[in-house]
């Protein structure tokens, strides 16, 4: 039966910027869409704000606090069983250090350097949108 409904997940991430370089993390081996590249973030619970939910997860994932400030590009993304909605927000750093908690891995890169981490197909479509707008020189 094709009416089926599709579900549908609500994703927040966190853009950091720091000295010219941009905060990615990898998503853990057994993970869905396992060791590819995000910004980092993850999915909102139903009682939570889009920036409870950012906080937390960073948090979590990092163990890093953030403030979370605009948001800078929204994109649905379908994959095969369900669709995410990825918000992706300008945030800042508040505590200095991070350590891989619940990812595999994390760096920081230049938008020049994004095309050497394979990132998950919303993240890509996300970047597609930021790098558009400021990197005008991508060929």
């Amino acid at each position: 039966m094709s009416g089926q409904p599709v579900k549908t997940i609500r994703v927040v991430a966190a853009v950091i910027e720091r000295d010219g370089h941009y905060l990615i993390t990898q998503r853990r081996p057994a993970a869905v869409l396992p060791l590819l590249w995000e910004f980092p973030g993850g999915r909102v619970e139903d009682s939570e704000t889009n920036a409870e939910a950012l906080t937390r997860e960073v948090l979590h994932r990092l163990g890093a606090e953030i403030e979370v400030g605009a948001l800078i590009s929204f994109v649905s993304h379908p994959y095969d069983h369900y669709v995410v909605d990825l918000h992706l927000y300008e945030c800042t750093l508040v505590t200095p250090t991070l350590t891989a908690r619940a990812v595999h891995a994390y760096r920081w890169v230049r938008s020049d350097e994004f095309d050497q981490y394979p990132f998950t197909p919303a993240d890509e479509a996300s970047m597609a949108r930021l790098l558009g707008e400021a990197d005008p020189e991508a060929s």
